[in-house]
């Protein structure tokens, strides 16, 4: 997870929003991170198990979902375009997951939770990703200063800009699945 990282993006979904719309997407965003990156906390490993999901699997599928982001992004001929769903509230996805609650942190907590060792790491565990959701929430929220600086051309050309880091981020974890295949003898 990475707050300052994800004000680009937030601003390429969002900036075109009005200030509200823009806090409430921040919040929603951040609740719906939180909530998927404390259910796989708390019941990741079973999940993983019972669907017969790999860490390089999750890896992987998340670098593709990113990637089409990315593209979306890049060349503002995706889903977030299109009139007929203009309403749906990407707050929820793309930003809460798997922007916010994204493949890298899921598998993150997950190995964090299979490492701690009784209630003192489960707590600092615990600590770590509430704060970390303060943080995401503090710096989303005061996001929209940027727009007063940079204006709607600003947020255009750093929504290209966080287009193209996604994209790298995306083809780095669709690598890392696929060394983690190989490493694994999938």
């Amino acid at each position: 997870m990475d707050p300052p990282g994800t004000v680009p993006v937030f601003l390429g979904l969002v900036g075109r929003k009005s200030r509200d719309q823009r806090k409430r997407a921040a919040r929603q965003g951040v609740l719906v991170s939180f909530l998927v990156i404390t259910l796989f906390a708390v019941a990741g490993n079973s999940i993983l198990a019972y669907m017969h999901i790999g860490i390089p699997a999750l890896q992987g599928a998340g670098g593709l979902l990113l990637l089409l982001i990315a593209l979306d992004l890049l060349t503002g001929k995706g889903a977030t375009n299109h009139p007929e769903v203009e309403d749906v509230n990407i707050a929820l996805v793309p930003l809460g997951t798997p922007l916010l609650a994204g493949p890298g942190a899921i598998a993150a907590t997950i190995v964090f939770v299979r490492q701690a060792d009784g209630w003192g790491s489960y707590f600092a565990l615990a600590a770590a990703i509430v704060a970390v959701h303060l943080i995401l929430l503090g710096t989303l929220r005061s996001a929209g200063l940027l727009i007063k600086v940079f204006k709607e051309s600003g947020i255009l050309l750093m929504a290209k800009i966080a287009g193209l880091l996604l994209a790298a981020i995306a083809v780095q974890l669709v690598a890392s699945s696929v060394q983690g295949f190989i490493s694994s003898g999938v």
